[in-house]
């Protein structure tokens, strides 16, 4: 990391606020645009991130949002409805516009996140925040601790990904957002070796998601900036095959 240039990240930045890197429609940018303070807003960036794993993100929110808007399958965004369906049926309705990919482990995966909604906060998300007083760290100590409660959510680079986008598409107001870590995926990744803050070999180890996120905290203490501020641009600059010169 001695080649690294703190200049080059506010390069990155500038180049994503003035639409070099795209951007223009996100994935979550897919949705039946509800209130942003609703139970039910909360609940449908909730749901389908927990499969949000080795696929299009793009694809995953449109078949979402078809899923939403369909009155034959809505109803898998109503946890406590979740929680009383019939297994083959739950199969279907996710299965029906591909939300779920795996006919056997996704629909478990979405019931489970489900049932803990129903019966740990009442049906309601948002009580997760509110219980633990609006705290990032909070959040993620309690979701380590129960882990098996939030399947999939709850492993390290989605959880802070779906913090991320809590902030972006909800009304939930952080007071620590310093704590939403870069959510290390394979674009993260490759934009932060192309950046220096990690080496190429470093690129290559086991642990490099927790390496990228650590870097990333410590790199930018002392600026104005938060780690998840410049995980869009990574993202979007790595999507486009860095094709723009920073």
């Amino acid at each position: 990391m001695e080649s690294f240039d703190i200049n080059r990240v506010y390069a990155l930045l500038e180049s994503y606020k003035s639409g070099r890197l795209g951007g223009e429609k996100m994935p979550e940018d897919e949705n039946p645009a509800l209130d942003k303070g609703t139970k039910e807003n909360y609940l449908y960036f909730t749901l389908p991130m927990a499969l949000n794993y080795q696929r299009n993100s793009y694809t995953l929110w449109e078949c979402a949002n078809k899923t939403y808007k369909d009155s034959d399958t809505a109803d898998v965004f109503d946890v406590k409805a979740v929680v009383n369906m019939d297994e083959q049926q739950l199969k279907e309705k996710l299965l029906k516009y591909k939300v779920a990919l795996q006919p056997n482990k996704q629909p478990i995966i979405w019931r489970t996140l489900c049932e803990t909604i129903e019966n740990d906060f009442s049906g309601d998300i948002r009580k997760l925040f509110h219980d633990n007083a609006y705290s990032v760290q909070n959040v993620k100590e309690y979701i380590a601790k129960n882990k098996k409660k939030f399947p999939y959510l709850g492993g390290n680079k989605i959880c802070n990904y779906w913090l991320y986008v809590m902030e972006q598409y909800t009304d939930v107001k952080f007071v620590d957002r310093e704590n939403i870590t870069v959510a290390p995926d394979t674009h993260v990744i490759q934009a932060s070796e192309r950046l220096d803050i990690i080496s190429p070999e470093e690129a290559r180890q086991n642990n490099v998601q927790e390496l990228v996120a650590n870097r990333w905290q410590e790199i930018l203490k002392g600026t104005d900036l938060v780690p998840i501020d410049v995980h869009t641009p990574m993202w979007l600059w790595s999507r486009g095959k860095f094709r723009v010169e920073i």
